[in-house]
């Protein structure tokens, strides 16, 4: 059975799951002081105070795959479109999870961002006046970011390829020459697709499979999705990478400014945070969500305003960890965001905070790339934590974790954008699942699936694992929890530094 853990000055607590999780990162601690934890198909949100009793629940629905276009027959088999036609999962399981500053939900509390495995994301609230654990939805990001590819036709060129030009010039010549005949031929297709549909045993093969459209109009039945227009197997592959979505995560508060114009006038002159969201196409999208300026604990059933605003190409692989570190430096303030990829490289990008505020339409420039961290580990980035140190200005550390157990640090110094390598000690023996900077931010917290949390303290340079604290019942070692974890699938600290969560299955 899957276990929350909450482990404080004073004791440990645990609180049973219901599902499993999955993925890193799969515990959250809001602002607002409650915990979300990803286990399987839902998202249970605890009091710390009485982790044993739910604070709310949602539950992750089937979705259906996104219209994005239809492949001949005959590229059902195709390399690229093949992982994405075979589907391993009944229902999709939650992938990351993400709270956004307190403030940003219509009762004053946080917003909770929610990926998906088959890549959508939502954005929910908590229940205030509708009596049901259910969170309740307010924004559904994929959908929007759906419709904005469509409008720009994923960005493609409109010239189409002279195979798809060719053919489809054969097909209307077919028409006028053949006329009714096509529905034999049509019906001829349809059964290849229903006999791959057999063979793969896929009940989603007819969403990405259909036949020209020349075709389309002497059929009586075919796909659902007989409305869309033919593309090539790469075409679709390439789409389907850009809206599957994989990690997401809030920036800070940004103060928004006067002279900024938005859809609502309940969202003027207030404050702003960034959604990142990160894809299998290596692209970020970035959305700015608006605080209300009124609150309502009795009528809040108004959908949260959230605009997209930029969208770059941030790696050439999958986006596997994000993590936002705003610098409140009065002369000159900063806002950084930190990218890892599943190939092992990790960027360190600056955020133009006044085009991020004052932005209206989508662009690509609004960060510029400050570093891209070298090292000689090529397995994914799992986890990236950011803060500056109090004692050090100008200084950031950023900690990064891997797939193979190896932790690294990393001391950037703002003026000269330098960073150097502190240390990359073993750290773990499996995937690291979780990073937390605390306790003057020279102290990083680390867990892993070789179920292990461990604390170390970054001195001179140096990364130094030290015990945990000795009031933690039925510690077993300096570095390990209490001997219940089988693997552990995330941390997180609370505001204040007071309290750890941890994860594990």
């Amino acid at each position: 059975m899957s276990r929350m853990k909450t482990m404080s000055q004073q004791r440990f607590q645990a609180a049973a799951l219901v599902a499993s999780p999955s993925y890193p990162n799969a515990v959250a601690w809001s602002e607002e002081n409650l915990i979300a934890v990803a286990s399987g198909h839902l998202v249970t949100i605890l009091n710390p105070a009485t982790p044993v009793a739910p604070r709310g629940l949602i539950t992750l629905p089937a979705y259906k795959p996104f219209p994005i276009g239809v492949i001949h027959p005959q590229d059902i088999l195709a390399p690229c479109i093949l992982p994405t036609s075979l589907s391993r999962d009944a229902r999709p399981c939650v992938r990351s999870i993400s709270w956004s500053p307190i403030g940003y939900a219509p009762n004053a509390g946080c917003l909770l961002a929610v990926c998906s495995t088959d890549g959508h994301v939502k954005l929910y609230r908590m229940p205030c006046c509708e009596y049901s654990a259910e969170w309740i939805e307010v924004a559904d990001i994929s959908e929007m970011f759906h419709s904005y590819l469509a409008s720009v036709n994923f960005k493609e060129s409109d010239v189409l390829s002279s195979g798809i030009v060719e053919e489809q010039i054969n097909d209307t010549q077919m028409d006028q020459s053949c006329g009714d005949t096509q529905q034999v031929s049509i019906l001829k297709a349809l059964t290849v697709v229903e006999n791959a549909r057999g063979n793969l045993k896929n009940n989603n093969v007819r969403d990405i499979v259909a036949v020209p459209d020349s075709r389309r109009k002497h059929a009586k039945k075919g796909p659902e999705d007989c409305n869309l227009s033919l593309i090539t197997a790469e075409q679709f592959a390439s789409r389907n990478s850009m809206l599957a979505s994989l990690v997401v995560a809030w920036s800070p508060d940004m103060i928004l400014t006067a002279g900024v114009e938005e859809a609502s006038a309940d969202y003027v002159l207030s404050n702003c945070s960034v959604l990142a969201v990160g894809a299998k196409s290596g692209r970020i999208s970035l959305w700015r969500i608006c605080q209300p300026q009124r609150y309502s604990s009795t009528n809040s059933r108004e959908l949260t305003t959230a605009s997209l605003i930029g969208l770059f190409q941030a790696h050439d692989s999958w986006i596997t960890a994000l993590s936002w570190l705003h610098i409140s430096d009065a002369s000159n303030p900063q806002l950084l965001l930190a990218t890892g990829s599943s190939n092992g490289c990790v960027k360190v990008w600056q955020a133009y905070v006044n085009q991020l505020l004052k932005s209206s339409e989508v662009s690509d420039v609004l960060v510029s790339l400050l570093k891209e961290i070298s090292t000689i580990d090529s397995s994914p980035a799992s986890v990236i934590s950011f803060t500056v140190p109090i004692e050090s200005t100008g200084k950031l550390f950023l900690a990064i974790g891997r797939g193979s157990g190896s932790l690294e640090v990393w001391i950037g110094e703002l003026k000269s954008s330098n960073f150097d390598k502190a240390c990359c000690p073993d750290a773990h023996e499996h995937i690291v699942t979780g990073l937390a900077w605390a306790f003057g931010t020279n102290c990083l917290y680390s867990c892993s699936q070789d179920d292990t949390v461990r604390c170390w303290i970054l001195h001179d340079d140096v990364l130094s694992g030290v015990p945990l604290p000795s009031n933690t019942t039925g510690v077993r070692s300096q570095f390990d929890v209490p001997n219940v974890y089988d693997s552990c699938f995330g941390l997180a600290l609370s505001p204040g530094n007071l309290a750890m969560a941890a994860i594990c299955s």
